[in-house]
């Protein structure tokens, strides 16, 4: 039965119409676009000489991060966190997906999908691999803007990787101090402007029709720090009907009014006028043709087309020693359509919403954050409390996919709604330094996430769907650290976290009825985490994390045909794993990294699901101590890398994981696989240029796989096959004025 909806009022209208929206993105693209020249050739105030990348280094500046929301050594933080530079995410790779870079953080698996209409798939220990398309059950945040919609939906899609300057991961209980859906979070940061102006271009192309080209800009004039950025990727794809064409554009500009003041500004904007969507694979269809396509996605020409522009403004105020305030506004708008293959025959259904689907989103939000240090007991203590605010205004529109014997075109209107989605979260937390040995860090944040759905489609037997769900928790964690030595420190962590149903899982009803699926719960969590980390010349850093997570009311795929899924709530389930994370610099050029993942993650209720849709009630059992589908048990990265500042350069990396279940069933699985890939490249100092090659070739051994699984697929096309062996060459070129 729908929900009602409450007499009240105050969901926020759409802000912007999609023309306005337009007309912002094509401002700011071109902006970005054209900041790249004319930026590099303003005449910088004098500043301090810059040592060239080529200059010998004698000391490293210590590696901080700020995932905790204060700058704090990784070492010295009683959670897991890794950190990945820029030159790191970028040095012998394609630098066309975020995946790329992150092999390298144990508990966390991102996988391409060969589909550019479905983004990257990406965990973090279990967490999030059910979605079958975008980012769930992870907190994205690009320059502090968040890439998670307060609904709990992400997508990374809008990263220009030529200008990231950091890539921060926090795993473990203190995700939770993110709030909704926050299994782990991961944050993007565009480079600092380095003072001298450069410029710089580069061109790569390989396999499949893959061509990139990039250019960015950088420097400072006066007080003013300006990176802008650009890329255009293209490929025919590795499948059969899986072309993509994607333009990015990123600016951030930053201002340093006086010694106490920043200010900065930062805009993107991602178009993706061409995703052809090619589905995924049978058992028989992957094991026959890995790069063939199911012939349903031809014949509705399954594809999608995106179009994002977001803008964001961040003011930060030291007032003394002690106070520091800081504001964080953002909005921004994103369109999608879809098209999807669902067959003529199942549309005949006056309930059902097409094949087609249309959205508009408008989303804006504010974090206001107040950092405060003391030395009570002259022990050092750090308190941040703070208020983020976030909305989402949907449009949603379904239609038909076919036009009398036409397929694959937007027909008539069969749904027609707006959704909102308000988020409000206070927070605050501390860390003290009790002794030079005890470090205690604690937190709380209270979730209060409502959705709304007010119907316009009110046709013949279709009802309105109107009504509306409200979910709220409180999200304490504590954590506490012992420094056995100034090598050595062990930690013990604990906390709670949730996670609500999105949009997207909301959007449809396994019975084939209309309306949101307001009947979903929010799933609630319990984790702790035991840890060591231990930092030696001799032997590198060494992070060592175990933890459990124990779940209730988990949120699991009900029905998943034609690229459509709905949801339901499980019971409970138990994540048990093992995270090891080993790196070492030698003869100061030679860097060697390994990360390895154990996971056992397990249904521990039974509970029923559908194998096809409709389903009007599930009816098929799957007992307690079946895995959790698209979680690996095992996964390993090793990687050597020789990076000196000039001459010949290069590296190897090993990509290992064990069998993915495909199914609540486990009825059948993506057999586990390990892949090598390896580059080499020069790069040579002369005068104010720095030019560079590459040469890279991926899956050296040529082995046949699949990359990715689409969980509960209803008609078994589980597979989403990887590519064979590959090669991909590149140049660029840098002048420092």
């Amino acid at each position: 039965m729908p929900v009602k909806p409450e007499p009240r009022n105050g969901a926020p209208a759409l802000g912007r119409t999609r023309h306005q929206a337009r007309s912002l993105a094509a401002l700011i693209q071109m902006i970005c676009w054209a900041a790249a020249p004319a930026t590099a050739l303003a005449q910088p105030a004098p500043a301090p000489a810059e040592a060239e990348r080529g200059a010998p280094s004698t000391k490293l500046t210590p590696v901080v991060v700020t995932a905790t929301r204060t700058e704090a050594l990784p070492f010295d933080i009683p959670a897991s966190i890794d950190r990945i530079g820029g030159d790191e995410a970028r040095d012998g790779r394609a630098q066309v997906n975020i995946s790329e870079s992150l092999g390298g953080v144990p508990g966390l698996l991102a996988r391409d999908r060969q589909n550019y209409a479905q983004d990257v798939q990406i965990s973090v220990r279990g967490f999030g691999a059910r979605s079958t398309f975008g980012i769930r059950g992870v907190r994205l945040y690009v320059d502090g803007i968040p890439a998670t919609l307060p609904d709990g939906q992400g997508q990374i899609t809008n990263v220009e990787l030529g200008s990231v300057g950091r890539i921060e991961v926090l795993r473990g209980p203190f995700s939770a101090l993110y709030g909704n859906s926050a299994g782990g979070v991961i944050q993007v940061f565009t480079e600092e402007a380095a003072g001298t102006p450069t410029l710089s271009f580069g061109a790569s192309g390989g396999s499949d029709g893959a061509l990139r080209l990039s250019s960015k800009a950088s420097g400072t004039v006066g007080n003013l720090g300006y990176v802008a950025g650009v890329s255009r990727f293209t490929t025919d794809g590795y499948r059969d009907h899986s072309a993509t064409e994607r333009t990015l554009a990123n600016a951030k500009l930053t201002l340093r009014p006086d010694a106490q003041s920043t200010l900065s500004f930062v805009a993107n904007n991602v178009r993706l006028p061409t995703a052809q969507d090619p589905l995924g694979l049978s058992r028989a269809q992957f094991d026959a043709n890995p790069r063939g396509v199911d012939p349903s996605a031809l014949t509705f020409d399954t594809r999608k087309t995106v179009g994002q522009t977001q803008a964001g403004v961040t003011y930060e105020r030291r007032i003394d020693a002690a106070n520091t305030l800081q504001l964080m506004t953002y909005l921004g708008h994103r369109d999608t359509t879809q098209f999807q293959a669902i067959p003529v025959a199942t549309q005949a259904s006056p309930l059902h919403p097409g094949g087609v689907i249309v959205l508009g989103r408008d989303y804006q939000g504010a974090d206001l954050r107040w950092s405060f240090k003391a030395r009570p007991l002259d022990a050092p203590l750090t308190v941040v409390a703070g208020l983020a605010y976030d909305t989402l205004d949907e449009l949603r529109q379904g239609y038909r996919n076919f036009i009398g014997a036409t397929l694959g075109v937007q027909g008539a209107l069969r749904r027609d709604e707006r959704n909102s989605v308000s988020s409000t979260d206070p927070y605050v937390q501390a860390s003290w330094q009790l002794t030079p040995q005890w470090t205690l860090n604690a937190g709380v944040r209270h979730s209060s996430v409502r959705f709304k759905s007010s119907d316009a489609y009110i046709v013949g037997a279709n009802p309105d769907d109107s009504g509306s769900a409200d979910y709220s928790a409180t999200l304490p964690v504590l954590g506490v650290m012992y420094a056995l030595s100034n090598e050595l420190h062990v930690y013990a962590t604990a906390g709670r976290g949730f996670e609500t149903p999105t949009l997207n899982e909301l959007a449809y009803r396994a019975s084939g009825a209309t309306g949101l699926n307001f009947g979903l719960r929010a799933a609630r969590s319990t984790s702790v985490e035991l840890g060591v980390k231990t930092r030696l010349a001799a032997l590198g850093e060494v992070n060592l994390a175990v933890f459990q997570t124990g779940t209730d009311q988990e949120i699991v795929t009900q029905t998943n045909t034609g690229g459509r899924a709905t949801f339901q709530n499980a019971g409970a389930t138990r994540r048990l794993g093992l995270e090891l994370g080993w790196s070492a610099r030698f003869a100061d050029h030679l860097r060697a990294q390994l990360a390895y993942t154990a996971l056992d993650a397990t249904y521990r209720d039974d509970f029923k699901t559908c194998v096809a849709a409709p389903c009007a009630a599930a009816n098929v059992v799957v007992p307690a101590g079946n895995r959790i589908p698209g979680v690996a048990r095992s996964a390993l990265f090793a990687g050597l890398a020789w990076a000196p500042p000039a001459g010949w350069r290069g590296g190897v990396e090993m990509r290992a994981l064990s069998k993915v279940y495909v199914n609540d069933a486990n009825s059948d699985a993506a057999a586990g696989h390990a892949v090598v890939a390896a580059n080499v490249g020069y790069l040579l100092n002369a005068g104010p240029w720095e030019l560079s090659g590459l040469l890279r070739v991926d899956n050296l051994f040529a082995r046949t796989y699949a990359g990715s699984v689409i969980v509960n697929e209803g008609n078994s096309r589980f597979f989403e096959p990887a590519p064979g062996r590959t090669w991909l060459a590149g140049a660029s070129a840098t002048l420092r004025f």
